[in-house]
């Protein structure tokens, strides 16, 4: 399983997978939504979904790690770096983002989280010394952006939202911190482990924070039961996988593919909500997106270095 994750024939599709999984949340959270009956300004409830969702996802990939005879807790001096990645990557960034999208529109939050690859990009270059900054970088993640902005063409863009803006950005911020501790943590340590725990500290933090807020679920309809099992599952493969890419490869080479995840879930939209999507905008952006998460992957083929 090593093997297939260090190849870097293997790194792209894997990387498309986990975008995909990752695009399939968006509107599966939606009919989750619905089935819990959850109002779109009740940001206890949200909160509480989520954090149910990432603690289950941490349950489901403990127990993988025993199947290859390594242990399911962390080592002592493990437990710290861990928490703090669950903190950041997941707490914080879905705190944020679950807050922030009540006060802004959802075209600024594509174009906002989009900044993600460019700020993971920015801190590999500070951070690690094998994943330099290069011009070809810069521009692919200019293209890759142009791509988010082609997707919003028409959608409400608009400042009037400073403060849903800003967490938004929080959010991103966290997302892109979290990828540099992702790469940094698991160097060196089993990152099923490293997933697995940080999922359930984060997920435990946000069910606090959503009981705090006032938010309930009821548990008694099975169909929302059903879709939080499925964004479960979602999370726990597709954080697995990522942060055992993240362990093996560069960071900017395999954050820039994050761009892909509004396209998909804009695409999965359409079909699962039959939301109006499907326009010419969409593909234009897919091609944009593809040719810079090319030219990022071009000038990506420096040593790697923790």
């Amino acid at each position: 399983m090593r093997r297939l994750f260090q190849a870097k024939s293997a790194s792209v599709p894997l990387a498309i997978f986990c975008t995909l999984l990752w695009g399939t949340a968006f509107p599966f959270i939606k009919l989750g939504y619905a089935a819990f009956d959850v109002a779109e300004n009740d940001a206890g409830a949200m909160l509480l979904f989520a954090g149910c969702r990432f603690f289950l996802a941490g349950l489901m990939v403990l127990p993988v790690p025993a199947f290859g005879r390594n242990r399911l807790l962390p080592k002592k001096g493990d437990f710290l770096p861990i928490a703090v990645l669950g903190l950041v990557m997941t707490a914080a960034q879905y705190f944020f983002t679950y807050i922030g999208l009540g006060y802004t529109s959802g075209a600024n939050t594509s174009i906002i989280t989009a900044c993600a690859s460019f700020f993971t990009v920015i801190g590999a270059a500070v951070f690690f010394r094998g994943d330099r900054l290069t011009v070809l970088k810069i521009l692919g993640c200019a293209v890759g952006f142009g791509g988010v902005l082609v997707m919003n063409r028409g959608a409400a863009v608009t400042t009037a939202t400073l403060l849903g803006d800003g967490l938004i950005l929080l959010s991103t911020v966290c997302s892109a911190a979290g990828n540099l501790l992702s790469k940094k943590i698991a160097a060196g340590r089993n990152p099923l482990l490293v997933t697995a725990w940080q999922l359930m500290l984060g997920g435990a933090l946000l069910i606090i924070a959503g009981l705090c807020f006032g938010g309930g679920l009821d548990f008694s309809k099975l169909t929302g039961v059903w879709i939080l099992i499925w964004l479960a599952f979602v999370s726990a493969a597709a954080f697995s996988i990522w942060t055992a890419l993240l362990k093996y490869h560069s960071a900017s080479r395999i954050s820039v593919f994050t761009l892909l995840i509004p396209v998909f879930g804009t695409a999965l939209s359409g079909l699962l909500l039959g939301e109006s999507v499907f326009r010419i905008e969409t593909l234009l952006a897919l091609l944009l997106i593809a040719a810079g998460i090319v030219m990022v992957n071009l000038s990506g083929k420096g040593r790697q270095t923790t």
